[in-house]
């Protein structure tokens, strides 16, 4: 892999990305409008979405999609799961066969219940397709502060080559072959910092955000396992250490919409003043879908989905949370999955 990288997408994550590529080796940014670039290339800060960083000279940005792409063998989409499925397809006649797509998106797709890689593979038949995925804020990463994230893809081989282009002094890149693990630790887990927000904003300690966040973990590795993954995944870094960071960080966009929530602001009224997307909002609801579908279970996915749709209230979602029949800790399946 040696034709160059690009990133699709000028977020905060996106860029951040493309700016630690930058250091590596050719890497252009695609912004979405023409406006944006040029604001990136005169000024070489991200002013909205990173303000504060500069970034490095070596860095092409454009706002043409199919001159971004054309040509990359490493493509990394940076854009919400509701639009991913659009700019793949713009970009669909400029990927090169051989490319690898990677997503950086943590969201289920609406209406097809579909994860960011399946994404991929419909619309973009052949192509390698996986996900970058941990506990990593933005504004931190991009200010050097130590940080690790994982990179998976069915061919270990072509997440090693993503790894070494990716990893640098600052930011640990580890690989996996755990792609639906990975994506649906997540997606999942913006859903469970909505419920972690909605615990502090009425006021709940410590106690419940850590049963929150441990039953949430048991969640994910619940619907993860019935899809396939390997329930080591959720161990990691893709797992409990994005859950961990986002349910409990001030900066998660997911915690603050359960907080507000939970104070009585209305979730037009919060994310009319959102710059970024929180994707636990439109992922909750195809989540639960998804579990069902496969007979599994998510109680607080399943609240949290009740909450933003309006139909049940933060008081009345943990009452119907704690007043759920006595069970197990553990089931039987995941048991036995770890004996073996």
């Amino acid at each position: 892999m040696d034709a160059g990288t690009v990133v699709v997408g000028a977020g905060s994550w996106g860029t951040t990305i493309a700016s630690l590529l930058a250091a590596q080796g050719p890497t252009t940014l695609w912004a979405r409008s023409a406006e944006l670039a040029d604001v990136l290339t005169t000024t070489r800060e991200n002013p909205r979405y990173l303000p504060g960083v500069t970034l490095p000279p070596m860095l092409r940005i454009t706002s043409s999609l199919s001159e971004a792409v054309f040509g990359a063998d490493l493509v990394l989409v940076a854009v919400p799961s509701h639009g991913f499925r659009s700019v793949l397809e713009a970009m669909a006649g400029s990927v090169a066969d051989s490319a690898a797509v990677v997503s950086l998106a943590k969201g289920i797709e609406a209406g097809t219940n579909l994860r960011m890689s399946e994404v991929i593979a419909e619309v973009l038949p052949g192509r390698h397709a996986g996900v970058l995925c941990g506990p990593n804020f933005a504004l931190e990463v991009a200010a050097g502060q130590p940080a690790a994230t994982v990179v998976a893809l069915r061919d270990e081989a072509l997440a090693k080559r993503v790894q070494e282009r990716l990893h640098c002094g600052t930011f640990r890149v580890y690989t996996a072959t755990d792609v639906v693990g990975c994506e649906i630790a997540g997606a999942s887990k913006n859903v469970m910092a909505i419920a972690a927000g909605m615990s502090d904003g009425l006021g709940f300690g410590d106690n419940t955000r850590a049963l929150l966040v441990t039953r949430g973990l048991a969640e994910q590795a619940r619907l993860g396992q019935a899809l396939g993954a390997q329930r080591v995944t959720f161990g990691g870094l893709a797992g409990i250490g994005d859950l961990v960071a986002t349910c409990t960080s001030p900066q998660s966009r997911n915690r603050s919409v359960g907080m507000q929530l939970a104070q009585g602001r209305k979730l037009s009224e919060i994310t009319s003043g959102m710059y970024m997307v929180a994707e636990g909002i439109r992922t909750a609801r195809p989540l639960v879908a998804l579990a069902r579908a496969h007979g599994v279970e998510l109680p607080i996915a399943e609240q949290v989905a009740a909450l933003v749709a309006g139909e049940t209230a933060p008081k009345q979602a943990v009452a119907a949370l704690m007043d759920r029949p006595a069970r197990s800790e553990w089931d039987e399946e995941l048991t036995r999955a770890v004996e073996r």
